[in-house]
Formats: C-alpha cells, structure tokens, sequence
C-alpha cells in the first residue's frame, strides 16, 4: 500500500471515509462490475496508464542501481590494478640480491686452521 492509499483506509477505518471515499485512488481496479464499455474501457485504460508508471518508476530505480554498481566496479578495477602494482614493485625488491649480503664478510680474525 502507498502512503496516500493507507491515509485514505485510514481515515475510512476512523468512519471518516465518507469524503475520502470519492477520490480517484491511483492503483489496479476491477473493471469487470462496470455496467458501459466506455466506463469499463476507461477503467482498463486507468489500470494500463497505473501500470505503465509503476514500470518506468521501477525501471529507473533498477537503472541507477545499476549505474551505481558500474560505478563501484570501476573504482575497485583501479584498486586491484594499483594493488597489483604494488604487489609486482615488493616482488621485484625482494628478487633483487641485496649488495651486502651479498658481498663475502671480512673477518679480521684469520682463518683456523687445524694443527695437530
């Protein structure tokens, strides 16, 4: 139920509804009780114009989540290629030898030697 269709039930329930009763609600209606094909052809004409509305509000609704998503996708796209950046600079740190370990120690004590 729309606010306006629970404000009018509402009122109705309050035995207020004399008033409220009389207004063109918008929503589906049963057009079969109508007596005259112009009246029932208007009601059917109501529900497909109700219909129609309900579509392109939900269709818009749909179309900007989805907007939202791309937009979410792209952003974490350019997270993981800077991450992936990242991760390849760190593995090719970690390749290269280092100058110092690399390097044999000088030791200033000489080297032991076995005299028996």
């Amino acid at each position: 139920m729309t606010g306006r269709t629970m404000t009018i039930a509402m009122l109705m329930a309050l035995g207020w509804g004399g008033a409220a009763a009389a207004q063109d609600v918008p929503g589906i209606e049963i057009c079969t009780v109508e007596k005259t094909m112009e009246r029932r052809t208007s009601c059917l004409q109501s529900n497909v114009d109700f219909l129609q509305k309900s579509l392109d509000k939900t269709r818009l609704d749909q179309q900007q989540k989805i907007d939202s998503a791309n937009r979410q996708i792209e952003a974490l796209k350019g997270a993981l290629v800077a991450m992936q950046k990242s991760i390849e600079q760190v593995q090719a740190a970690q390749k290269k030898p280092d100058p110092a370990a690399a390097a044999p120690a000088k030791d200033s004590t000489p080297p032991k030697t076995d005299a028996k």
